[in-house]
Parts: C-alpha cells; structure tokens; sequence
C-alpha cells in the first residue's frame, strides 16, 4: 500500500480561450435579453398569467446564475481525493487505483455531452466519446485536458499547467500509465 501525502496541492484551472470566452458572453447576452423580453411579454393584469410569465422570465437569470456556480476555478489533491473547485462549493472524486493519466489536447474534440454544461462560464458535466466511453468534464480549456482513469470512472480536467499537474499524481501513484490505451485493447 502506498502512503499518500496528506499536503493539499491545489492547481488553477486553464485560463478561458477565446472561444469560451465567446460563448459566455453570447450566452449571456441571450439569457438576459431573453428574460428581459419574457418579463416585458408578461400581462399587466394582475392574476395567475402574470406571476405565470414574471416565474417563465425568471427561468433566465437561474440559468444564468446556476451556471455561474458551477464554473471551474481550479483543482486541489489532498491524498488520494481530487477537489474540483467552483465557486462556492467543490466536487470530491476519489482518485484510489489511479491507473492512467495523460494530457490529450485533442481529446475533448469528439465528445458528446450527455447532461452538462457545453460553454457558458466552463464545460462541466457527463460527456461520451468513442475514446473515453463516458466520462465526466471539468474543464476551461479543453486543449489542456487531462484525462483521470480509475475504476469507477474516467474524468477529464484542464489544469492551467497539464505537464505539472501529471508529474505531481505520478509521485502520488507511482504505478499509474503515463500513456493512453486504446479502447478495446
């Protein structure tokens, strides 16, 4: 068994690229004006039809707000547990039995998102790919991914620096592939 230090080591997720940044501004762009829209479109009259459409023009600003706590602002490893870091609250995913890791900046491009978050503040959720089967997303810059592979599951992050990120979780799981394996080999 191998004794795992008990120092948290915290990295900064990738900074966003242009591309995010894009689709972030557009999209909220969009939530706001379409709440903005839906709130104006709402009958003046007082009754169930108008706290019905000022309830339907509130659905934008929660997307946009919901989204907003959920980005990703960084990762930390405390033993054998990676933290991914939002804003307010973090998600816990045990990395026991680490047995690969490798940085693949192509290797988001062909995933499908499942249920998640494709752009607006960070790419997040449960995604499918022929290489990876399912997996979960964390991520800023998908050119920085690096993919997580343990038992239970297979997770991608983006750390702002993928090389030193690896170098670190080897010295924590000494025994873990530094190379991707192809699917069905």
């Amino acid at each position: 068994m191998v004794s795992h230090p008990s120092v948290r080591r915290y990295f900064p997720a990738a900074p966003w690229p242009r591309g995010l940044k894009l689709l972030s501004a557009l999209g909220t762009l969009i939530l706001v004006a379409g709440g903005f829209i839906a709130y104006r479109a709402a009958p003046n009259v007082a009754g169930f039809t108008h706290a019905f459409g000022v309830g339907v023009s509130l659905v934008f600003p929660a997307i946009l707000l919901a989204s907003l706590c959920f980005v990703v602002t960084g990762y930390a490893v405390d033993g054998t547990d990676l933290s991914v870091q939002r804003l307010f609250f973090s998600n816990r995913i045990a990395l026991d039995g680490l047995s690969r890791l490798w940085h693949e900046p192509a290797q988001c491009r062909h995933s499908i998102r499942v249920f998640g978050n494709g752009g607006l503040y960070s790419f997040t959720g449960l995604y499918w790919s022929k290489a990876l089967g399912r997996h979960r997303l964390f991520a800023t810059d998908l050119a920085r991914a690096v993919v997580l592979v343990t038992p239970r599951r297979t997770v991608v992050i983006t750390p702002a620096e993928p090389q030193v990120f690896i170098e670190y979780a080897q010295r924590l799981f000494p025994a873990a592939s530094v190379e991707p394996v192809e699917r069905g080999a």
